[in-house]
């Protein structure tokens, strides 16, 4: 289990870079962030995969491929569209506020799926993030460029929390899957995971051609454009989904809505990285509150976690 924390944590690294890609790429549409970057990982897989291909195709089921299906919609396309249009609106603290939410709505999701500790246990460390959403909720609100900017920050956390709602579903759902299925492991499946979602971004890349064509935009910088966005397909989606995919076979679901809140610390990281500037000290407590409450709950599963109950599946 302690080895699937810290695939969590490591996946939570990677996947930060999200929070900030629309700031790198701020004269981009967010349809044009999500479709470039998993026509990137969809690529990348791709040529990971191709000497083994055939052999991965022939194992597939008609039932996984609606599964692939979902995850390459709920997982990342849609969840990206939603997540950059609320980073762009509402910021990337805005967003992440949001986005923190995932270890309440992830333990309420799985709170039946085995080896999940109750929430009358979790309850403490729920609190403590709880009160860390809370206190960066209050940083973000308050700061606020007066009341004109409150139109756009409301559609911004709007789309955040759709991004919320098709995250959870993916989280839990693809959590499931792994376990039920051990005939693949966490690296096929998550390349083929990579070549489904390539392969749905290639089929609506048409529809934001003609969204688009008529449309007069001024110059914009391409080569910059294919950079930033395969650099965060390699660390986001390559990387991050691999390790993901292990620490979802190897802790219970409660736990990995947790293990979620990493994702959340980095990307505030990288947004202070990205504003050159510290955290205000409502922030900081936020942080601290959030490193308690992951901390708690990961210690709280390791003290009842059955014996023999979490062996080494295929990584």
């Amino acid at each position: 289990m302690w080895y699937g924390v810290l695939c969590g944590l490591a996946a939570g690294a990677m996947w930060g870079t999200i929070f900030v890609m629309p700031k790198w790429l701020a004269d981009f549409t967010p349809l044009e962030l999500a479709l470039g970057r998993y026509l990137a990982y969809g690529l990348i897989m791709l040529v990971l995969l191709a000497p083994r291909l055939a052999g991965l195709l022939r194992r597939l089921m008609p039932s996984d491929y609606l599964v692939l299906l979902r995850h390459a919609l709920a997982g990342n396309i849609v969840y990206y569209l939603l997540l950059s249009c609320g980073v762009q609106l509402a910021g990337v603290a805005g967003a992440s506020l949001v986005i923190g939410l995932l270890p309440l709505s992830v333990t309420l999701l799985g709170r039946r799926d085995h080896g999940a500790v109750s929430l009358r246990v979790l309850a403490w460390p729920l609190l403590l993030v709880v009160a860390g959403m809370v206190c960066i909720n209050v940083e973000v609100f308050s700061r606020g460029e007066g009341v004109a900017a409150w139109p756009t920050l409301a559609a911004g956390m709007l789309c955040a929390f759709g991004a919320l709602v098709c995250w959870t579903w993916y989280a839990v759902d693809n959590a499931r899957f792994l376990k039920r299925n051990p005939r693949f492991s966490s690296a096929d499946w998550s390349g083929l995971y990579g070549i489904s979602s390539g392969l749905v971004a290639l089929l609506l890349a048409p529809v934001l051609w003609l969204a688009t064509s008529k449309a007069a935009a001024p110059p914009r910088d391409w080569l910059h454009f294919w950079l930033v966005i395969t650099l965060v397909a390699t660390a986001a989606s390559v990387i991050g989904n691999q390790l993901w995919n292990i620490a979802s076979r190897r802790v219970p679901v409660t736990l990995s809505g947790q293990l979620l809140l990493f994702e959340v610390l980095f990307g505030l990281l990288y947004g202070y990285l990205y504003q050159r500037r510290a955290p205000h000290p409502l922030e900081w407590l936020a942080i601290v509150l959030l490193v308690a409450g992951v901390a708690w709950s990961v210690w709280l599963h390791a003290e009842r976690r059955p014996a023999a109950a979490y062996q080494a599946p295929p990584a």
